[in-house]
């Protein structure tokens, strides 16, 4: 067992929740790497009830860095009828680093059906797209994830990336927790105009989940990053997930700081 599994299987229970290592291999910077904290937490919520329904939106907070020893604990907030309030945190020795609120929701028939998020024209089928240079990428992403380009730069806008990503260890991985943990894998959409020279942070990462249980083929994801405003050191940002078949499974909108 590697990877996220492994860092899971490895925690240690305490009062309230669980304790782990968040080791290099996790870090972007001096910090873990959002899509992992964002996991994390939403493992701590699920422990909770196995009998919670499916995860149907999530708001994450990166509130200061966390590396080391990072201790993760949960609490429903409110269980309703249809929907349950589940809040958690992640901490260290300095205080909490990491905040998350989640809905988890029963599916319920609706006369509102739309079929929005079509995947991106021009897609570039994953055996034929080019792998993304990674030698100087952050180390989570080097280590844990293999990316693709998914479309050409014709097809893309001012602040645009599209990828394919995929998890290398994903065996045995809850499909909701495969889908946050890869979710946020792409450098903010505005990087690639700085030449990816500068630091920035995610600040709050908000997710609507499309599908209950989303699965692909292979472990490939299509995620899209798009920036239609930055000013005054702060980014904000759109990020679309669709599975390889082209189902979207997850929409979100991200606020990040660039220093510089």
């Amino acid at each position: 067992m590697t990877g996220f599994a492994a860092l899971l299987a490895a925690a240690e229970e305490i009062e309230g929740g669980f304790a782990f290592d968040i080791t290099e291999d996790w870090l972007q910077g001096r910090t873990a790497y959002g899509g992992l904290t964002s996991a994390l937490s939403l493992a701590a919520a699920q422990r909770l009830d196995p009998e919670l329904p499916p995860l149907r939106s999530g708001q994450f907070a990166m509130i200061a860095p966390l590396a080391g020893r990072v201790e993760a604990r949960a609490r429903i907030v409110r269980k309703g009828r249809n929907a349950t309030w589940v809040a958690a945190e992640l901490s260290n020795g300095k205080g909490v680093g990491f905040s998350a609120s989640f809905v988890f929701m029963r599916q319920i028939e609706s006369a509102a059906d739309i079929a929005g998020y079509p995947m991106p024209e021009a897609i570039a089928p994953i055996a034929d797209a080019r792998p993304v240079p990674t030698e100087v990428a952050p180390e989570f992403l080097r280590r844990n994830f293999d990316v693709r380009f998914a479309l050409p730069k014709s097809a893309l806008g001012e602040a645009d990336l599209c990828w394919w990503v995929r998890l290398k260890a994903r065996e045995g991985l809850d499909p909701a927790l495969e889908a946050v943990l890869v979710g946020d894998a792409l450098p903010t959409a505005v990087l690639p105009l700085l030449n990816f020279g500068v630091p920035i942070s995610s600040m709050h990462w908000h997710v609507n989940m499309l599908a209950p249980a989303p699965t692909t083929e292979d472990g490939w994801w299509l995620l899209r990053s798009t920036s239609e405003f930055a000013r005054d050191g702060g980014v904000s940002e759109q990020i679309l997930q669709w599975d390889a078949a082209g189902r979207p499974v997850m929409a979100g909108m991200q606020s990040v700081a660039v220093f510089g």
